[in-house]
């Protein structure tokens, strides 16, 4: 799916705002070059005052305005947020929450996503709105309800888990061999005697549980359950409109919902990106990697962002001169094809009252942000279609699996220390600091194209994807994955036998144990070479059974010149296990090693500089980013035309701070 031009606007609240400040928004949207307006996402109380009663006049003015002025409309449903008399009249929407409380109304995310109630005006006002408005050509996208996310607990949900249950287990047999429910004495004979893993059941708090296969379940079920409200609107919407792309604003690497699986039934993917002033500059490209993974490298819109700060951080620091523009092409450079803002005039009451926009509360454009943006806006009307639909040339995969990262996270052990997306972006960042595009890939992905694939972590793991990478490796591709690896089954029961479980013949080796230390310990490994480089975390205490030791542990401990470290070859291919945790110049060493016998181009520049490709039509762009409040002169070996300055670029350059290059390569 894909637009007519690049989409530049964001998040619009006219409702919130007289007439006579349309008029002036409309105004100053021109000087920005702004093109497109999300609107509706938060006005379901305006459109439904009760049951049977709906009034669209004002969005119908809305919607006229902005046809006028010829913008590109990304149409919301508006059901992120109930209406007071909902959750007053039909108390079922309301969600229960971890401790067991049912909610009044309030806040928003607030529907319980198994209510009958909410089942069924959310869905038909959906259609409705789509029945109004779904042939207009204005319209360039669905919106569906707001950055779904949370749990509920009530009795609803309850009950519909057990359903979800029985499709997936079939017999109550299979479940307690899953959730290995003899342990405690917690065999079940009865569906209804299944309960919500809260606390007032088998959770630990909200990361930890006694019994992690009905929790990791729940995860999955809740994930499950906000699809399908997602799947209920979109259904209704294309009884009216059968072409128009289908989004809703994803959140990164958001743990609450699989959006490998969500993306599926998305025509697009869109997320909302709001780094905080230390979020490192490959923590966002790797998010940024990952929207572009969910949809097999298809490029992907950028819903939401900050044209200057959040309010909802601990810390809500302004972007610097300059850092706005650079992070926009930042998330053009790895696959978006918007950017989009929230918001586009600053509210002036409530919790967002002091979140950045391009309208600030003073109401004119003579400020700095306001000008920033209108500066993007013309360069990227200047830039047309160049970038629109290009693609990513990534050689290497790195596995992100939903599953695992529940699982992981709520093992009881070995260490409080060990998180999921940490040990995904440890790897992400030395691909990213060498420039080599990566794509972020499921755990049931097409590896075939890819010459590298990494997986950190890969903690839970089917045999029945443990043999497509051995097929992967079989036909020649390399393989890396580390500690607490192939160590359990879906429903979080070990594979017995010796870990990593399915992956042992690949991998050449078995691990026996695992040592954890404390964050104040680190330990050493050293390498063929001789070279000494820190680790922490964990040890495993590896035994080759096959494969070759690339470095041993130091001195100091039992387990000292044993593997930590080792490499198999595997008929054409070859796998790799890395037992603790390196520090950053142990992984420069270990993926030097890695690329030595791959031919994967790689770009060392100075620290903060990034270059990121897309291609389109065989045209080669090279986006360069100075992501430092510096100037920094760098060596670039390829030349070719600035499409920004309009003028030849390559070979030494001086990007000013945040300075942004993009290079149409001859």
């Amino acid at each position: 799916m894909t637009f007519k031009k690049v989409l530049f606007g964001g998040d619009y609240n006219p409702e919130q705002w007289p007439k006579e400040v349309w008029t002036e928004d409309m105004r100053m949207f021109d000087l920005a070059s702004i093109n497109s307006a999300t609107v509706n996402v938060f006005s379901w109380a305006q459109l439904q005052p009760s049951e049977e009663e709906y009034d669209f006049s004002q969005l119908d003015d809305i919607m006229e305005m902005l046809k006028k002025h010829n913008y590109q409309i990304v149409l919301a449903t508006s059901t992120a947020a109930l209406p007071a008399w909902m959750s007053r009249r039909y108390p079922d929407v309301n969600r229960v929450d971890f401790e067991g409380r049912q909610h009044k109304f309030g806040h928003r995310h607030n529907a319980c996503p198994n209510s009958p109630t909410f089942r069924k005006y959310s869905p038909l006002l959906a259609g409705k709105l789509a029945e109004r408005y779904g042939d207009l050509s204005e319209v360039a996208c669905w919106h569906i309800s707001n950055e779904y996310g949370g749990e509920c607990y009530c009795e609803n949900c309850e009950k519909a888990f057990r359903v979800w249950l029985k499709k997936k287990y079939q017999t109550l047999e299979n479940l307690n061999d899953a959730w290995n429910m003899t342990f405690w004495s917690h065999k079940i004979y009865s569906w209804e005697e299944i309960v919500a893993p809260n606390a007032l059941g088998d959770a630990i708090g909200t990361e930890k549980t006694a019994f992690a296969g009905i929790s990791i379940d729940y995860r999955r079920f809740m994930s499950d359950s906000m699809l399908q409200n997602f799947v209920d609107e979109k259904n209704q919407i294309r009884r009216f409109d059968a072409t128009t792309p289908i989004t809703t604003n994803l959140m990164g690497t958001y743990k609450g919902l699989d959006y490998f699986k969500w993306a599926k039934e998305m025509d697009l993917v869109s997320w909302d990106s709001y780094p905080s002033y230390n979020t490192p500059a490959s923590y966002t490209a790797m998010c940024h990697d990952l929207m572009r993974g969910l949809k097999n490298g298809q490029p992907f819109m950028l819903m939401e962002q900050t044209p200057s700060q959040q309010n909802w951080q601990p810390y809500n620091s302004l972007k610097r001169p300059g850092q706005m523009k650079n992070m926009s092409y930042q998330a053009i450079a790895h696959g978006a094809d918007t950017i989009q803002y929230f918001q586009l005039r600053r509210s002036k009451g409530a919790c967002e009252k002091f979140h950045g926009a391009v309208i600030d509360h003073v109401g004119n454009e003579h400020t700095r942000v306001f000008k920033e943006v209108a500066e993007l806006g013309g360069e990227l009307a200047q830039l047309g279609d160049s970038f629109l639909t290009a693609t990513t040339p990534a050689k290497v995969g790195l596995i992100f699996d939903w599953s695992n990262y529940w699982a992981l996270e709520y093992t009881s052990g070995p260490t409080i220390e060990l998180k999921y997306v940490e040990q995904i972006h440890h790897y992400y960042q030395e691909l990213y600091r060498r420039n080599i595009d990566v794509d972020l890939v499921p755990i049931d992905g097409d590896y075939e194209k890819y010459d590298l694939l990494l997986a950190p972590c890969l903690y839970m793991i089917e045999e029945a994807s443990a043999k497509k990478i051995e097929k992967y490796v079989t036909a020649g591709g390399t393989f890396v994955t580390t500690m607490m690896s192939g160590i359990v089954s879906q429903s979080d029961n070990v594979h017995l036998g010796g870990y990593p479980g399915p992956l042992k013949e690949l991998l050449g080796i078995w691990v026996e144990e695992f040592d954890a230390l404390p964050p104040e310990t680190h330990y050493q490994v050293v390498f063929e070479d001789g070279r000494q480089q820190d680790c922490r975390m964990l040890c495993d205490i590896i035994h080759p059974k096959g494969a070759q030791t690339l470095a041993n542990y130091g001195k100091g401990e039992f387990y000292q010149d044993t593997p930590a470290i080792t490499r198999n070859q595997f008929a054409k291919g070859a796998a790799y296990y890395v037992g603790t945790m390196l520090s950053e110049a142990g992984m420069t060493e270990l993926f030097d090693l890695i690329l030595a016998d791959l031919d994967i181009p790689e770009l060392i520049l100075p620290a903060g500089i990034e270059v990121k490709t897309r291609i389109k039509d065989n045209q080669v762009l090279k986006f360069v980013l100075n992501h430092r409040n510096e100037t920094v002169a760098a060596t670039l070996p390829f030349n070719g035309t600035d499409l920004l300055a309009g003028q030849a670029c390559g070979g030494d350059v001086e990007l000013e701070p945040f300075g942004v290059k993009l290079i149409a390569v001859k």
